[in-house]
């Protein structure tokens, strides 16, 4: 029978245990063994370009993204890091440029104009509304996008002036208009801003409550905030710098409402001073943007002369006669909208260089940083080889592209516009505007978490541009209300091709005409690949949830439902329906730049982002399995093709990021050297 050790003797076991180990600690000659200690080997940094090959043209590439203006928009980064007012500071062994986030509110309001006459003295703005036709826009536009990379407020500083006032008084003025205040915007003898947000109404423009009433007895308008949710509010320049603003007013006729209407007063005289009957207050800190100085403005009766209503809509005559060639009150208060087109144009293609700068950081960072390994003792692994990271941040990448080709294309058509072109501009660019800044919020949120701690660090750029660009998701119009906007265009097109039997045309909705595709029953990976297939599931997609919609909303209208009623309770297909149009039309930008490159590396790396940007699309958006577009098993197929992309794209990932030709000093220290960055020498003492 076998023994068994009893409590009294396991506890002597303990103790005899722990004499040895004790006495082991105080041993003296334990404290130098035979053998020293082997110290393991520090981390260091080892460029991507050492080991990540480029088998293609990046200078091509970056031709074909950015599109224009390559030239102008070098010239404009090399003159911000000429001057100490973009702050440059030297991190890694490299200089990097931001503004200084620990300034004040006040600080940084009075650095933002700062640059802004810097830029001034140096010829950036020549030309920005006195400069004609489609090249002019373009370098404008080139260089509201340099600007927002290095900081949101100086782009919005220098928007407000130049696209809101100013293009208020382009498209709503007329020629007296533009003799007297076009150049002085320009050379900045005045400094504008728009005021047609009230605290009370923001994206129902229609519905604002200030009123102008016309004096006929001494030829001016009568300004007035009637009540407290009629004062301006959000109103960019106003709180410190704005001499003049733009107000958006109903126009009182005789006791008759006419609509809203634009309206040149002054705000403050040349000394600064703020003018009679005018109360401007401060709308505080913000979450970004403080360099900023956004107001609030209340106005007490102000007189203003007849010839400072904006004109080329509809006019006044001295006896008070109202007199405009757009009958249509509907169609006359499209028009008072204008402006606002050119501000989503840019808040659209702004918003996809945001989510190119924290690409190319987060991409550049997961190259250089290591973490576990997969065997007993093995190197750690690069971030960007695990699976899981790729994942992350590579389809983010191939939709960045994707939305690259889309601003270029709305940049385009809207610089080459016409009378009849409009109302299209108006529709791409409220659906793009939505798209491409809401995924620029993601694409923060993503990069800002794969850069892990050091993502949170100000000098970094990501974490802090989430608090900087969130703003675009509302302003120049609510993204959900764009959407809807889109939606109700939409079915508006569809409707008038029914009840006319005419064939669709125009918002690339030609698709309608030829029969319904039919989508193969099994995939594989070359018919997931195809062009032929995505474009087919984008249109399949669409043109079902646009007759959908239709029908839902003449169902709610069969019940005796008002037409806004209706859209009120379609609102789930009309959320679709706008994101089905905005991805199918971003996708037809993408194949059209890809047809027309030769065969070769080039073509090769963006048909593998087209694929990619395809296949993420439709496993993202549940709109494929909820209406039947694809089978469970297909979308597993599809699932599985988007891990194969991924490790198809790993080798290019550098060279994708590094096309975007954003300079080292405009990414964060992160995306180099981050160890010399964060080291001792480093550190200020």
């Amino acid at each position: 029978m076998a023994s068994s050790s009893s409590p009294s003797s396991t506890s002597i076991d303990r103790v005899t245990f722990r004499t040895h180990v004790l006495a082991r600690h105080f041993d003296q000659s334990d404290l130098n063994p035979p053998h020293s200690l082997q110290s393991s080997v520090c981390l260091s940094y080892s460029p991507p370009e050492l080991s990540e090959g480029f088998e293609f043209n990046i200078h091509e590439m970056r031709k074909l993204i950015d599109g224009h203006n390559l030239e102008d928009r070098d010239w404009l980064f090399g003159l911000m890091k000429q001057s100490k007012l973009f702050c440059p500071r030297e991190r890694g062994g490299r200089v990097f440029v931001s503004p200084d986030y620990n300034q004040s509110m006040e600080q940084q309001r009075e650095m933002t104009m700062r640059r802004v006459f810097y830029l001034l003295e140096r010829g950036v703005f020549q030309g920005f509304l006195t400069g004609k036709g489609p090249e002019a826009e373009l370098r404008k536009l080139a260089f509201f996008e340099v600007l927002a990379i290095f900081d949101h407020s100086l782009g919005i500083k220098i928007g407000v002036h130049f696209m809101l006032w100013g293009g208020a008084i382009q498209f709503f003025g007329t020629k007296h208009h533009h003799e007297k205040w076009l150049r002085d915007t320009e050379e900045y003898v005045v400094k504008g801003c728009f005021a047609m947000t009230e605290l009370g109404h923001g994206s129902n423009v229609r519905g604002i409550e200030t009123v102008a009433t016309y004096d006929s007895r001494n030829g001016e308008f009568v300004i007035n905030t009637p009540c407290e949710s009629a004062q301006k509010y959000w109103i960019g320049g106003a709180a410190n710098h704005a001499t003049h603003t733009v107000v958006f007013s109903q126009l009182n006729m005789n006791g008759s409402n006419q609509g809203v209407h634009a309206f040149i007063v002054q705000i403050r005289d040349g000394n600064g001073n703020i003018c009679q009957n005018v109360r401007i207050a401060d709308c505080g800190h913000k979450i970004g943007l403080n360099g900023v100085d956004n107001g609030r403005i209340w106005f007490d009766n102000v007189r203003v002369p007849r010839e400072n209503l904006l004109n080329s809509v509809a006019d006044v005559s001295l006896d008070g006669q109202y007199v405009s060639e757009i009958k249509d009150p509907d169609q006359r208060f499209a028009a008072f909208l204008a402006p606002l087109t050119s501000g989503r144009v840019n808040i659209a293609a702004t918003a996809v260089y945001i989510s190119k700068v924290s690409l190319a950081i987060a991409i550049r960072y997961s190259l250089t940083r290591r973490a576990f390994s997969v065997t007993p003792k093995g190197p750690e692994v690069l971030l960007l080889d695990y699976p899981s990271h790729q994942r992350r941040l590579l389809p983010l990448l191939a939709k960045t592209y994707a939305m690259s080709f889309a601003a270029l294309y709305l940049k385009t058509i809207y610089v080459k516009r016409t009378p009849d072109s409009n109302k299209t501009i108006h529709i791409i660019s409220s659906a793009l505007k939505a798209t491409l800044t809401w995924h620029n919020m993601r694409t923060l949120q993503e990069c800002r978490e794969a850069c892990g701690g050091q993502g949170l660090l100000t000098e970094n750029l990501i974490g802090h541009l989430k608090g900087e660009y969130d703003v675009q998701s509302t302003f120049e119009g609510d993204n959900n209300v764009l959407m809807q906007q889109v939606s109700k265009a939409l079915l508006a097109e569809y409707v008038a091709a029914k009840k006319k039997n005419r064939a669709f045309s125009g918002l690339g909705l030609e698709h309608m005409n030829k029969s319904c595709p039919i989508i193969p029953s099994e995939f594989t990976s070359s018919t997931l690949r195809s062009i032929q297939l995505q474009i087919d599931a984008f249109c399949l997609r669409e043109r079902d949830l646009l007759s959908r919609f239709a029908s839902e909303v003449s169902e709610h209208q069969a019940r005796g439902q008002s037409k806004e009623y209706a859209f009120f309770m379609s609102y789930q297909l009309a959320e679709d329906l706008g994101k089905a149009f905005s991805e199918r039309t971003i996708f037809q930008t993408f194949i059209e730049a890809e047809a027309v490159l030769p065969s070769g590396s080039l073509k090769n790396v963006l048909g593998l982002l087209r694929s990619m940007y395809a296949l993420i699309s439709l496993e993202e958006d549940a709109s494929f399995l909820r209406y039947g577009y694809l089978s469970p098993d297909n979308a597993a197929s599809v699932r599985k093709e988007v891990a194969r992309l991924c490790s198809e794209l790993r080798p290019h990932a550098l060279a994708l990021v590094t096309s975007f030709g954003i300079p080292d000093a405009f990414l964060g220290p992160i995306a180099y050297n981050w160890i010399e960055a964060n080291s001792w020498s480093s550190v200020e003492h």
